[in-house]
């Protein structure tokens, strides 16, 4: 029965549901969690409701953003502000639904500490090269990098995704002539 309660608090934690004061002790305890976190979390508590509104708000403007970012393509620096400002509201739209702290946690796990760090640089890239270097070819790769590791960190979340990808690659990559 406590295996059954264990699930369902870690349910409960994955929607960002409130957990029983208990359950939350230990990890307050051990150190584990960030004060600024805890201090933002508390400030921030939302219903369920406001929670789904909050997420399918930021997930399609960011949805919408990218996908307008198509007609501006030929603009490559107005392409990489849409395509880029889409991506921040869509990965900001999940910290509605698990909260901010354990959005960062699950983006600091060590499985996707990588994958997390060259998503955000491909990010900051492609905003500086649109922005502040203004170069239209600098801006369009940093585009091609910021998708490819959106791609990489979207396959983070999906267990053993990364390796199969990256045996299908080897393999297609790994033919004789």
């Amino acid at each position: 029965m406590e295996k059954m309660n264990n699930a369902f608090e870690k349910m409960k934690m994955l929607v960002g549901m409130e957990v029983d004061d208990e359950q939350q002790q230990p990890a307050i305890e051990d150190g584990n969690s960030f004060s600024f976190m805890d201090d933002f979390n508390r400030q921030c508590t939302l219903s369920t409701q406001q929670r789904f509104y909050g997420f399918a708000i930021c997930l399609v403007s960011g949805l919408a953003c990218t996908f307008l970012s198509i007609f501006v393509f030929f603009h490559p620096i107005k392409f990489g502000i849409t395509f880029t400002f889409g991506n921040l509201l869509a990965l900001g739209s999940t910290a509605f639904l698990i909260g901010p702290k354990r959005q960062v946690s699950m983006m600091l796990d060590p499985v996707r500490i990588y994958a997390t760090a060259i998503y955000i640089a491909s990010m900051i890239i492609a905003l500086f090269c649109a922005f502040y270097a203004r170069n239209k070819l600098l801006t369009l790769l940093a585009i091609i990098l910021e998708f490819g590791a959106l791609i990489w960190y979207s396959l983070s979340y999906i267990p053993f995704a990364r390796s199969m990808v990256s045996k299908i690659m080897v393999s297609c990559f790994d033919t004789e002539f």
